[in-house]
Parts: C-alpha cells; structure tokens; sequence
C-alpha cells in the first residue's frame, strides 16, 4: 500500500483543537513533501499547509498562526495541529505525499466538524 493514512478528526467546539495525523507508507526521506488538504460540502479542494523534506512550511491564509504542520521522522508521520477551530474549519481533511520521483498519494480523508 502506497497511500498514507490519516487519523485525528472528530468533532470540535468552536474555539477548541484537534490534531491530524498522517502516515506514510514510505521512509520519509524518499518524500519529497507532505501536506494537508480539505474539501468542504461543494466546495473545492483547497491546499491548508504543506512541509517539504526540508522543513520548509506554506500555509493558506485562512489557518495561519492557528494551524501547525511538523513531522516526526522516525514515526514517518506528518502532523497538523489545529488551534482556535472555527465553523468554517469543517471539512474532511486529506493528506497528500509527494515523492521524490514526482508520484503524489492521497489518504483517504478524515472527517473535522467544528460545531456546538
């Protein structure tokens, strides 16, 4: 299996935190990048934050100084931690692995409702 599996969604209160998990089927040093990605009801796909294999982090602006993308190397595993969670957060949230050939792998998807 190829694809990375991701874990860690729920439902959230306004205001409160989550943290995604993704795990990746392959040594993350033959990763080129991971990220995060979500897609609300009929709304397209859109990026939240990615990390290459050197730490470099992007963010959207709508998750900036409230999301946090990190990885642990040995667990091969790339995080999102989510802080101060709003409505609009709501979505289901895919990781994507990019290798270092250039091949691209999507989780399955894991559900984030933020709602009292």
């Amino acid at each position: 299996q190829v694809q990375p599996v991701e874990s860690g969604g729920g439902l959230v209160q306004p205001g409160g935190s989550l943290r995604l998990s993704c795990a990746a089927s392959r040594s993350i040093f033959v990763i080129n990048a991971m990220g995060w990605y979500r897609q609300a009801p009929g709304k397209q796909r859109e990026l939240v934050a990615t990390i290459t294999s050197g730490g470099g982090t992007n963010y959207a602006d709508s998750v900036k100084g409230r999301f946090t993308i990190s990885t642990d190397n040995a667990k091969n595993t790339v995080y999102l931690q989510m802080n101060s969670l709003k409505p609009e957060d709501t979505a289901v949230y895919y990781c994507k692995t990019t290798m270092r050939g250039g091949n691209e792998y999507w989780g399955q998807g894991t559900q984030v409702t933020v709602s009292s």
